[in-house]
């Protein structure tokens, strides 16, 4: 019998419809379908066929899929390919090539993705400066394997207020990101450890929805595509070197193995154990290319908080200029370096060795005020001092033009 391609949710009515794509398949999505329509084509005697839901839903599942949970329709894709045993050579030597040390840790990954898809998992960031690496070539390589369940996105689009393109997905994936602006990293950071998010979509209103999608970022940036800092644990940052053969069927390769591939990873014995929220401790996925960031990160700090200083010294005229870590934060608050009160007092004491006072004493303290202006204010507190001499010897790329 030929399935039935209308749906009734609520009071209103929706036509399953697959979409073509440019890669010569279908994405099955949901049309709204007048009933008038539906009369006309089909005779009124058809809506009593079609099937009614009390609402939508949204559960994961690539296993055990069911398109129905007490009276309503879960609109998360099933996946169309079924699991058969076979050859895997390619697939796992690719993910070797992707994650290299990381090599179980990343089979762990893509079989928590499928085994357990509303499992937290770490935001997964490939970097590398080099050209065919295979970057894009894995997001193409999931898309294959998720389907609908996947999305890519842009800068522009993740920091858009709307998101009922992507607050169901069980993959968000950012080709070429470059978070300038530290909210959009607080939100990726919120929204990768989350289980709720509020759906918001065009002249609608805003609703809770459960959320449990996971983050993968590509960035041709390995040094500072995104401001984090030393404590940061929900990025595993890896560099992913050059592919040693270039193949054009190297992804059609790829894709004919994906049925034995979901066999694989059904039948495989998870390597690590789940030890955090995240599954991952933070000693596993740390790496060279995330230590790269961070430090790169904390000599921004640096920079940073020597331009400011320079401006006050610049503006009075000074020798040197007084300081506690709590002033020093609240200036590069105004600033988009991100860094917190253990960061400044390390950079003071350890990377530029200065001595702050034994006890509390009096100094001039230095203020930014909202429209930019400086003012030096009385004050107590073990000051830092940093002489113009210091600044001039170490930071002068900075001081010139």
């Amino acid at each position: 019998m030929k399935q039935i391609p209308y749906i009734r949710v609520g009071t209103s009515y929706y036509k399953r419809v697959k979409a073509p794509t440019i890669a010569g398949h279908f994405n099955e999505i949901l049309v709204h379908w007048n009933m008038e329509t539906i009369k006309q084509d089909h005779g009124k005697d058809h809506l009593s066929k079609i099937s009614k839901y009390d609402g939508f839903t949204c559960i994961p599942s690539h296993h055990n899929f069911k398109q129905e949970y007490l009276g309503f329709y879960n609109i998360y894709s099933p996946l169309g390919k079924i699991p058969k045993e076979g050859d895997v050579k390619l697939s796992l030597k690719f993910v070797k090539h992707i994650f290299g040390k990381h090599y179980e840790l990343g089979l762990d990954y893509l079989q928590l993705l499928y085994l357990k898809p509303i499992q937290v998992l770490p935001i997964l960031c490939l970097v590398s400066k080099e050209r065919s690496t295979g970057k894009s070539t894995f997001l193409k390589w999931l898309k294959e394997i998720f389907e609908n369940n996947l999305t890519y996105l842009t800068n522009d689009s993740f920091s858009s207020q709307f998101n009922a393109d992507w607050a169901n997905k069980l993959l968000i994936c950012i080709d070429e990101v470059l978070f300038n602006k530290e909210e959009l990293t607080e939100r990726i950071k919120y929204l990768s450890t989350t289980n709720i998010n509020k759906l918001e979509a065009k002249d609608k209103d805003k609703r809770e929805v459960e959320f449990f999608g996971k983050f993968i970022l590509c960035s041709n940036n390995e040094e500072n595509f995104i401001k984090i800092d030393a404590n940061e644990t929900r990025f595993w940052v890896i560099k992913v070197p050059v592919l040693e053969e270039e193949q054009t069927d190297y992804l059609e390769k790829l894709i004919e193995e994906i049925p034995a591939f979901l066999y694989y990873l059904a039948n495989r014995k998870t390597h690590s154990k789940h030890l955090t929220r995240m599954w991952f401790t933070a000693q596993q996925i740390r790496t060279n290319a995330l230590i790269k960031l961070v430090q790169n990160n904390r000599n921004r700090v640096k920079k940073e908080l020597a331009s400011v200083l320079m401006g006050v010294i610049e503006k009075f005229d000074l020798e040197a200029v007084d300081l506690c870590p709590m002033d020093a934060l609240l200036a590069l608050n105004r600033t988009r370096v991100k860094t917190d009160l253990t960061q400044l007092r390390r950079l003071l004491k350890n990377d530029w060795r200065l001595s702050n006072k034994d006890n509390s004493n009096s100094y001039r303290k230095f203020v930014i005020w909202t429209d930019g202006d400086i003012s030096l204010i009385d004050a107590k507190g073990r000051y830092f001092t940093v002489e113009k001499s210091f600044l001039t010897q170490n930071f002068d790329d900075l001081m010139t033009g």
